[in-house]
């Protein structure tokens, strides 16, 4: 199930649709908007779900959110337009992205931690990257749905074609709850609710996921969010604010789409291979390295699109997300859910997470938009790459204050009470402080 990046391509396309009585600007600012109101969604879903999938089990939760964003996507392919209903369209369009915001909040806990709670130690970043694998994947899926319809006659695409892809997400949500039901329950967690019933038994208490997180891990929540902020704002600025600046500057429609299908094939194949060599040198090395160059290639990036070459412009997609980001965003399932005990794990993962969606990938798009217009529009993008180049610095550093996690244990002993700071050269028992 596509949840993120398909969602932004699929808004940019269709929102005049609406949008009807805004200008183009607006009507750009409007879609971001209607975005980002999705993701402001998903911190709420991270504590709802995250709270149960502490309690009762990830396997329940990642059924459940998976039915709801897929019934969120099909609805949105059955709403009527502006021209139909007026200003309730957009109303319905937001509470509808609302939904999925939740929906998403819930499942990438789910769908990390059961893949991290089932693997060895030496292959726990491989393991849960796979939750990350799901972003391009849904991209070069719905990439290649909305291309070919797109290619419709206008007026044919913008009357029906454009619902269609929404509408063939129930194939996708059938196939995603047949493998979601065959598999266990992660088995951190039965040990971890094993333990909690104990406790019970001999007269402890259990406190809940979200007062755990708030209480031992803040310092965590903080650097978890700020850590993830670059290779977030960097996914959404390449699968959103360059797909329209790219289309405002002159390049037509099938040639971004095809350089981010291009891209987003690539991503699906070097997510794991960044989050395999975090499993060997440790998840800071790789994720400091990707968030410093990222900072260093924001304004060529922007050079390389603003030539007005077709072949320069997929250069800047493979650059940008497959090689620049993937190595931020292989390793970080791993890195974020490795910093909490597996009591509240789902909680505290999905809040640190979904804090670095809402401020990263959900409110970038907007920001870019308002430097670009501030600069004068055409093509003065010098402010956009220098808020790149900040925010993958601020996630350097915050990376660089965390503890390496990657040998680290992450079992029942993980819900000890916080150690002092590890020294150097020796591996902490825990998760990270």
């Amino acid at each position: 199930m596509a949840t993120g990046r398909s969602g932004v391509l699929d808004l940019g396309l269709v929102a005049p649709l609406f949008f009807t009585d805004l200008d183009p600007l607006a009507g750009t600012i409007a879609s971001f908007g209607t975005l980002a109101a999705g993701y402001v969604a998903r911190p709420l879903g991270g504590i709802v779900f995250g709270h149960f999938g502490d309690r009762v089990g990830r396997k329940s939760m990642l059924v459940l959110t998976m039915t709801l964003m897929g019934v969120a996507s099909f609805v949105i392919g059955v709403l009527p337009t502006y021209e139909q209903i007026g200003s309730w369209a957009p109303v319905l369009l937001i509470a509808a992205r609302l939904l999925q915001g939740i929906a998403v909040g819930g499942e990438w806990g789910g769908a990390a931690l059961m893949a991290l709670e089932h693997a060895r130690t030496e292959r726990r970043g491989l393991a849960a990257s796979f939750a990350n694998m799901g972003g391009p994947a849904g991209a070069v899926l719905a990439t290649a749905v909305f291309a070919a319809f797109s290619a419709m006659p206008e007026d044919d695409f913008l009357s029906w074609g454009w619902r269609v892809p929404f509408l063939l997400s129930v194939v996708l949500l059938g196939i995603g709850l047949f493998v979601r039901v065959k598999v266990t329950e992660s088995p951190l967690f039965e040990e971890a609710r094993q333990a909690a019933a104990t406790r019970k038994d001999t007269g402890g208490t259990t406190e809940a996921p979200l007062l755990t997180v708030l209480r031992r891990y803040p310092r965590n929540i903080a650097l978890a969010a700020l850590g993830g902020c670059g290779a977030l704002v960097l996914q959404s600025l390449l699968a959103t604010f360059l797909l329209s600046y790219a289309l405002q500057i002159g390049y037509d429609r099938s040639t971004v789409l095809t350089a981010q299908t291009v891209s987003s094939a690539l991503h699906i194949a070097t997510i794991p291979a960044f989050a395999v060599l975090s499993d060997r040198v440790g998840r800071k090395p790789v994720m400091i390295c990707g968030a410093l160059a990222s900072a260093l290639a924001a304004f060529p990036l922007f050079w390389l699109v603003n030539s007005g070459s077709a072949t320069l412009l997929t250069l800047a997609y493979v650059l940008g997300n497959p090689i620049l980001q993937a190595s931020m965003y292989g390793p970080m399932a791993a890195f974020i859910s490795e910093m909490f005990g597996t009591r509240a794990r789902y909680t505290g993962a999905s809040l640190g997470y979904q804090l670095a969606t809402t401020l990263g990938a959900g409110l970038a798009p907007l920001v870019a938009t308002s430097l670009l217009t501030a600069a004068g529009g055409g093509r003065n993008t010098g402010t956009v790459s220098l808020f790149i180049a900040v925010v993958c610095l601020v996630s350097a550093v915050a990376i660089a204050l965390t503890r390496e996690t990657h040998r680290a244990e992450i079992g029942t002993s993980g819900d000890l009470p916080e150690t002092a700071p590890t020294p150097a050269g020796t591996v902490p028992s825990g998760p990270a402080s």
